[in-house]
């Protein structure tokens, strides 16, 4: 299994750095984790082939993760010529939302009848889902209004346990959702200052025994935690990176 940050960055571009999009590619397996505002010119720029990704997983509705689809989905439609079925899935409220944010892009898109079939597939908290061969596990985290929907997700895949922090505090939630994971890719907007509904280094460098991930690797930094990154003991992503899992 092989991940890709087609972007690892927050809302505001900090760094230079592509809104948040993970693309993992396995043997039989080949899907995105969110596909923010700019992750359409990131995939480009990499190259991906857009039209293998079986489905798009969501942690959130907000644009820095979510606002890429409306593109990603028109894109599909009228230049890469996609026939191959997409699922896309994400927290409670999902089906609302992809009417809205296609709506907001592109006003009478979410009308537009797509060459290949689109299935929304809502997450429910802390119950497995089976979506193709991926088993996908949501974990509520705090991100913004209680009850978001802001989510964590595990997933299991070929063998494999990835999980992804999402945007978030900290909470206990993320204990259950990473524990013994392969890959633990976790927010790390700053170094030390704590700010509400985001997750700083120190606090989660605290709960890692209790998570024991078999490895960490820490993504969406402000411009603060960027600075400081070489004095990080735990691997930090960069656009475009890859790592085998």
């Amino acid at each position: 299994m092989q991940l890709q940050f087609i972007g690892c960055g927050d809302a505001f571009g900090s760094g230079g750095r592509f809104n948040t999009c993970f693309h993992l590619n396995g043997k039989r397996t080949n899907f995105l984790i969110d596909c923010g505002a700019s992750s359409l010119i990131a995939m480009k720029k990499l190259a991906i082939a857009q039209n293998d990704i079986q489905a798009i997983l969501f942690t959130h509705f907000h644009a820095d993760h979510f606002g890429g689809l409306p593109f990603f989905i028109l894109d599909s439609q009228f230049f890469t010529k996609r026939t191959q079925p997409l699922t896309i899935a994400g927290p409670k409220g999902l089906e609302d939302w992809y009417m809205r944010v296609m709506e907001t892009a592109f006003p009478g898109s979410s009308q537009t009848k797509q060459r290949f079939d689109i299935k929304l597939k809502e997450l429910q908290n802390e119950q497995t889902n089976e979506i193709g061969e991926l088993r996908v596990t949501p974990y509520p985290v705090n991100h913004g209004n209680p009850g978001g929907p802001f989510v964590a997700l595990r997933v299991e895949v070929e063998n494999r346990i990835i999980t992804y922090s999402g945007d978030t505090e900290w909470t206990d939630t993320l204990i259950e959702a990473a524990r013994n994971a392969d890959l633990f890719i976790a927010e790390a907007y700053f170094r030390d200052k704590k700010v509400p509904l985001h997750l700083d280094l120190a606090t989660l460098e605290g709960h890692l025994s209790e998570i024991g991930a078999k490895r960490v690797i820490l993504t969406h930094m402000s411009d603060d935690m960027l600075a400081r990154r070489s004095d990080v003991p735990f691997e930090c992503a960069e656009d475009g990176m890859t790592v085998n899992v």
